[in-house]
């Protein structure tokens, strides 16, 4: 008896564009990217630090329509700061997963938190943000450049 390969069956919800996939923790949540934005950036706000409970955080800036849900996107909550921000996160497991200011809404981008992709090693961090209120313990030694604030 031998075996007969078995043909893989393609993923419906694939799309044909796309060059990054990614999920949540728990894997409720899974999306797809076709391309990021040229800035991917390690956030050092204190804001990043308590959503990712972490030094710091790595977004991605992706386009709106570069973004596709496969599962899950019900499955995204949000928490707006007193600054406008909003975060959002898995409400099963708790990942990080979105960023959006208003400079976001406007230009119709996202970022993205690359820690989520499954496979993200192409992607390089182009500089460090807001570094004025990174980690006392945090030693900065990569030759990124280095942002008080935002890119200034």
């Amino acid at each position: 008896m031998t075996d007969t390969p078995v043909a893989k069956q393609p993923n419906p919800f694939h799309h044909a564009s796309a060059n990054y996939a990614g999920s949540c923790l728990c894997g409720e949540i899974r999306y797809e990217v076709d391309q990021f934005k040229p800035h991917l950036g390690h956030c050092h706000c204190h804001m990043c630090q308590k959503f990712h409970g972490a030094a710091f955080s790595t977004f991605a800036e992706v386009a709106l329509v570069d973004l596709h849900w496969i599962t899950g996107e019900a499955n995204l909550k949000s928490y707006q700061a007193a600054n406008g921000t909003v975060r959002q996160f898995c409400n099963t497991c708790g990942s990080s997963l979105l960023f959006s200011s208003k400079y976001n809404v406007t230009a119709g981008t996202i970022e993205l938190a690359i820690s989520t992709l499954d496979q993200g090693e192409a992607l390089t961090p182009d500089a460090h943000i807001y570094t004025e209120s990174k980690a006392s313990w945090l030693e900065l030694s990569d030759d990124l450049p280095k942002y008080h604030g935002y890119r200034e």
